[in-house]
């Protein structure tokens, strides 16, 4: 392994790490909810739910983080802008516009931070300037190629975040064990070729999210009962 790839490796290990400051243990990706709802109740649904959050989050939220990448490589900041309107419009609940507008200017404030990179700077002006909404899989796309790290290892960090946001707050309000995420974790690890396969090749155009019953537990949760996550 070349000098260059071990940092690339540490700098993969460090933004995927669910220690990295963006705020993502505190929103469960509507697992509040199903587990309220009996809906996710053992190591069976929990993998099929996870499993669900994947693809959905992979052909929205995945589509947008690859062309931020590229557009970020490209130098083409009118790109950026475009990829994060367009991705904003994807969340047909409030709770998932918070959740992305939020990370992505904390992942934002931290690229500025760690990297001399123009376009970064210019896209946090705009931030809070709501000229744009700040969206975390274009700030991932963007930080990712600061870095120097390439899209697939992009892709993969962006999947293991929103399984292992699923997964952690499922120790949290689920009856499993930590075998049980681990296993689930590595039964999804093993799809993530053939899912980039697909997602690598989807034009803005071509994004989607329609699993319309996450959608009803994210907008149960808004004004639910349940309050261990943010709403």
């Amino acid at each position: 392994m070349s000098d260059n790839n071990m940092v690339a490796v540490m700098r993969l290990l460090q933004f995927t790490d669910s220690a990295f400051p963006v705020g993502t243990f505190s929103f469960s990706n509507g697992l509040e909810t199903a587990s309220f709802e009996s809906i996710v109740t053992d190591a069976a649904s929990l993998e099929s739910f996870a499993r669900s959050q994947a693809h959905q989050a992979a052909t929205s939220d995945g589509v947008a983080a690859l062309h931020a990448h590229r557009a970020y490589l490209r130098g083409d900041y009118k790109s950026i802008q475009d990829i994060d309107r367009y991705l904003i419009m994807f969340k047909m609940n409030a709770e998932a516009r918070m959740m992305i507008k939020r990370m992505g200017k904390k992942l934002a404030e931290l690229g500025v931070r760690l990297f001399d990179a123009p376009l970064i700077s210019q896209w946090l002006k705009d931030i809070k300037e709501d000229k744009v909404p700040g969206t975390y899989p274009v700030a991932q796309g963007l930080i990712f190629a600061a870095a120097g790290v390439g899209e697939k290892e992009l892709f993969c960090s962006h999947q293991y975040g929103v399984v292992n946001m699923v997964l952690g707050a499922a120790l949290r309000c689920v009856k499993v064990s930590h075998y049980d995420t681990q296993l689930i974790l590595e039964k999804i690890a093993n799809e993530v070729n053939d899912l980039y396969d697909k997602v690598a090749q989807m034009e803005l155009k071509d994004m989607n999210a329609f699993y319309p019953e996450l959608d009803i537990l994210a907008s149960l949760h808004e004004k639910g009962n349940m309050r261990m996550f943010m709403n």
